[in-house]
């Protein structure tokens, strides 16, 4: 049985920008949300990659795109960005910043624009698994349909 695609901000951008993808839907688990998809979907946990909203010392928000089964360095990436710190939005900005809900936010078509970095070993995965707007929902994209879409800053972040 086939499910229909949802017609979330993510996916309208999607296809305004050309992108193509392939829909993915998985039981949506709020402790271990990219396990849980990657299990499902029959992916590495690697392949799935997480949505963070971040901001820096002065407040300015971002996206960090990163692995499912790693978690970015904050003191690198505030390093990377000439920052002193830099930090998770609490969920409700996160939630207000992008228009998504968390465990759904996806880095297309977010409310507000923001700058989005990205780990740079995602982009020599053959095909990466991202959030398309909504928990339960991934889109399958190409790591270049994701730089051309995005135009994200690439850094060098990650950690176990």
């Amino acid at each position: 049985m086939s499910r229909k695609i949802p017609s979330t901000r993510a996916v309208i951008f999607l296809r305004e920008n050309s992108v193509d993808f392939k829909p993915h839907f998985y039981r949506y688990d709020k402790d271990a949300v990219t396990e849980a998809a990657a299990k499902e979907i029959g992916v590495e946990t690697n392949d799935v990659v997480k949505t963070l909203v971040m901001e820096d010392d002065e407040g300015k928000p971002f996206v960090v795109l990163m692995h499912g089964d790693k978690r970015v360095s904050t003191r690198s990436l505030a390093r990377t960005l000439g920052a002193k710190n830099v930090t998770a939005s609490d969920p409700r900005t996160a939630e207000r910043l992008t228009g998504y809900i968390v465990g759904g936010i996806s880095p297309f078509g977010t409310r507000r624009p923001l700058d989005v970095y990205v780990e740079e070993s995602i982009l020599s995965l053959q095909r990466i698994y991202i959030n398309g707007g909504r928990r339960g929902f991934l889109v399958e994209i190409s790591p270049e349909d994701l730089i051309r879409a995005l135009k994200p800053i690439v850094v060098n972040v990650a950690q176990l």
